[in-house]
């Protein structure tokens, strides 16, 4: 669970969840209020972890399973994805932008 920079409380799992679904980039602390930005890390850990639901995919090329299983599995990992989602987020006070040019 995110940790505020600001006043090191941990957020829950439900205001992790309705702050990380908004359209805004920064996210107000529900305990102190400063603005807090997740972090590129975080970001990009979320983006590879969300593509777990390709994997009934991936099955279907290396095992022949009826089409009824793999669609049911679609719904099921998406469910643990959005369950598991707050657990990978990271908060910093200072929004990060993806610099193209590091090495």
């Amino acid at each position: 669970m995110p940790i505020c920079d600001n006043c090191n409380h941990k957020w829950s799992w439900k205001q992790t969840v309705k702050k990380t679904t908004t359209l805004m980039p920064a996210m107000s602390c529900p305990y102190c209020g400063e603005k807090q930005y997740q972090t590129q890390k975080s970001k990009t850990k979320a983006g590879l972890f969300s593509l777990i639901i390709l994997f009934p995919l991936l099955i279907q090329a290396f095992y022949n399973v009826s089409a009824t299983i793999l669609l049911s599995l679609i719904p099921i990992l998406a469910i643990v994805i959005f369950l598991l989602f707050p657990l990978l987020v990271e908060i910093s006070g200072e929004e990060e932008y993806i610099d193209p040019f590091k090495v």
